[in-house]
């Protein structure tokens, strides 16, 4: 199928967004995206790209400027959360030295991806807040300002609270986890090195790794409790609230957590991957589609697997109909497995005494005896590269 004077609407100038934009007007398209936000821009966060991610940005020609705005990730290091001991180190420039694990502020990414997009000749709408969508041959996108847009195709790229979902699924309520996580970012004053560090303690842990230059740190907190917080990065918190629920935590993720001055907290929920990700000239992609909890780090690299795959379902197939069919058919089962993996991840952080002594050494052994297994354990995850399916 020819994309060539195609005209679609993206819904959403986030990571997956832009992404699709960019792929799109590349193969012919003419794409505008539609961002409510006065600019495209993003909180202060830092996010990993990791190899499959990797490889879509290769595809897209923009691996090179990835690399320099970003830091190479060299290991991933768990620790105690008491004393900061070291129980297991995962060397990746020794046992993965063939791939590129990045740590990238998100607002760089995005800057870059924006950038790109701008060149190619996508039209970026902005203060362009959607109301609903409504599929069909001429699918229509209604605004709240009361204007409505055709396209011949709409892709719904909004996020966790899309407004392009609804058009095709039921609306399913979250469940929430009973988990919450603060996120943050900080002067690198502990001069940490290009490594991701896990603090590990009882029904908590912290991750810190450098960013930009390796001038600033970025800090995730995770916490089991039973009491929920809105579902949204925006939401500001007392930092004291944060170094309060890490109080057991010493060495340097004390000092870490004492340099935070500004920090949001969210709530973590479970949401059903999508029934349906695309029919009647509507698509979805990234967390509009199937959201992800950050426990696997593949938020984003999942939505950019999503905007190749779906560019090159479309090119590959008769008509939309069967574009979009395949396109979900060439998804849903590794979304859905990366997604359970997520879900599923966090408790091996949180493990509270007895259990925990032998567990960090059952881990301290199998470093020492397997590293290269203990390495490879995410290769389905992290050596899958979308664009050579």
């Amino acid at each position: 199928m020819k994309l060539d004077k195609l005209r679609v609407t993206v819904v959403g100038a986030g990571i997956g967004g832009l992404a699709v934009a960019y792929l799109l007007q590349r193969a012919g398209a003419q794409v505008t995206v539609l961002e409510q936000a006065e600019e495209i821009s993003e909180v202060g966060a830092g996010l990993q790209v990791t190899p499959n991610g990797v490889a879509v940005m290769r595809a897209m020609g923009l691996a090179d400027d990835l690399a320099w705005c970003a830091q190479r990730a060299r290991a991933v290091v768990l620790r105690h959360h008491r004393e900061g001991r070291e129980v297991l180190r995962l060397d990746l420039d020794q046992y993965a030295h063939d791939l590129r694990y990045y740590f990238v502020h998100r607002a760089d990414l995005i800057t870059l991806l924006a950038d790109a997009v701008r060149r190619s000749g996508v039209q970026v709408r902005l203060l362009q807040k959607v109301n609903a969508v409504v599929p069909g041959a001429r699918p229509k996108v209604q605004l709240a300002n009361g204007d409505t847009c055709c396209a011949d195709l709409v892709v719904g790229a909004d996020g966790l609270h899309s407004r392009v979902r609804p058009a095709l699924n039921s609306v399913a309520a979250p469940k929430f986890t009973g988990q919450v996580a603060w996120r943050a970012t900080i002067p690198n004053r502990l001069d940490l090195a290009a490594e991701a560090q896990v603090f590990m303690g009882p029904g908590r842990h912290l991750v810190a790794y450098p960013l930009k230059d390796g001038s600033l740190v970025n800090l995730v907190a995770a916490q089991e409790r039973r009491q929920w917080a809105e579902e949204s990065w925006s939401h500001g918190d007392d930092p004291e609230n944060l170094r309060r629920a890490f109080s057991m935590f010493g060495g340097a993720a004390a000092e870490l957590l004492a340099d935070v001055r500004d920090v949001k907290l969210w709530g973590l929920f479970r949401h059903p991957v999508a029934q349906s990700w695309g029919r009647d000239g509507v698509a979805l992609l990234g967390d509009a589609a199937h959201p992800t909890l950050p426990f696997m780090a593949q938020g984003a690299n999942m939505a950019l697997e999503d905007a190749y795959a779906l560019v090159q379902s479309l090119l590959g197939a008769e008509d939309f109909e069967a574009g979009l069919s395949a396109y979900q058919a060439r998804r849903h089962r590794r979304v859905s497995k990366v997604v359970e993996a997520a879900n599923g991840n966090a408790w091996k952080y949180h493990l509270r005494s007895p259990l925990s002594w032998p567990a960090h050494q059952i881990l301290r052994v199998a470093g020492a005896l397997a590293p290269q297994r203990m390495v490879s354990q995410f290769d389905w995850i992290y050596r899958h590269d979308e664009t050579a399916v």
